[in-house]
């Protein structure tokens, strides 16, 4: 007799709810701005410091162009040349701003070689102070220029280098020189070792290839440095005042003390006029230097290999 196979347990009971499309509740979320109303927030915040910066720009054109000018934003009731007549003279104005480029430039000058020839190593060669020394050129960036005044003043009267230009443009490129030293080991850093290596085989030494191959390639680099100083050392009020007693050699940023007379009176439009042709030369050098030095770094393909 054939027997059966016995049936199989009948599986637990599992209950399943499927729920209904109907019951489905989308879970809470934030929604996210659209894109077109981030890009209209962005424009409002744009325009906003746009007038900001603007508007001490404005008062500065009108009122350089106005005889009668005031604090106020305003057009003027008559335009008029009158104010720059008044200070474009050779003690007011030309003496001032030949000392300010004397210095700017010789601080720039003298900033860029020396943060080239620091950041050469630290940029080429790994060595275990590498890392600390940078952090102390960092701290030095650190410390208040007015605190330092003190001493520096003192050093200057004892090695007789109070009133001296030259003393003074190397003390602005020495405060000046952290920060630089920071931005060119940056930028030479960009530049490939493999080109200085091929140099090196044919027999080129460390400086010649510095100079012939690393500072022809980061020329906009170098260019951003001392354009960096410039302006800096051209704005720099406080250490030419204290190290600057002659008024025949102290730059325009000291000199514009001039327009601010006693009890409070001040020539409004003289002193619109002067800062006018302050800021001609710092453009004019920005504008030159960005041409001359190029767009940026080209070194895909240089080598091959």
């Amino acid at each position: 007799m054939a027997q059966t196979a016995p049936a199989p347990s009948p599986a637990p009971d599992v209950d399943v709810v499927l729920e209904s499309p109907s019951r489905r509740r989308a879970a809470p979320s934030v929604a996210a701005p659209g894109p077109r109303a981030a890009r209209a927030l962005s424009n409002v915040v744009l325009v906003v410091v746009g007038v900001c910066f603007l508007l001490p720009l404005g008062w500065i054109v009108l009122a350089s162009l106005d005889a009668s000018a005031t604090l106020a934003v305003r057009l003027p009731e008559e335009f008029t040349l009158a104010n720059y007549t008044a200070v474009m003279t050779p003690e007011q104005t030309w003496v001032p701003l030949a000392n300010a480029f004397l210095l700017s430039a010789g601080t720039g000058v003298i900033t860029v070689v020396a943060s080239v020839l620091a950041a050469y190593p630290l940029s080429r060669y790994r060595m275990r102070f590498n890392k600390p020394f940078l952090y102390a050129v960092l701290f030095g960036t650190c410390l208040p220029i007015t605190a330092m005044m003190v001493p520096v003043y003192s050093l200057f009267v004892r090695l007789n280098l109070l009133d001296s230009l030259p003393g003074t443009t190397f003390f602005m490129a020495a405060t000046s020189l952290p920060m630089a030293i920071w931005m060119t080991k940056n930028f030479m850093d960009s530049v490939p070792i493999s080109l200085e290596e091929a140099a090196w085989t044919d027999g080129a030494s460390a400086m010649t290839t510095l100079r012939r191959i690393v500072l022809p390639l980061m020329r906009p680099g170098i260019a951003v440095v001392f354009i960096f100083v410039f302006i800096q050392a051209w704005g720099n009020f406080f250490v030419p005042f204290v190290l600057l007693l002659t008024p025949e050699k102290q730059p325009a940023a000291v000199s514009i003390f001039a327009f601010f007379g006693q009890y409070g009176s001040v020539a409004y439009g003289q002193l619109a006029a002067y800062s006018m042709l302050y800021s001609i030369p710092a453009v004019a050098l920005y504008v030159l230097v960005s041409r001359l030095s190029g767009g940026s770094f080209a070194l895909a393909g240089a080598v091959k290999g």
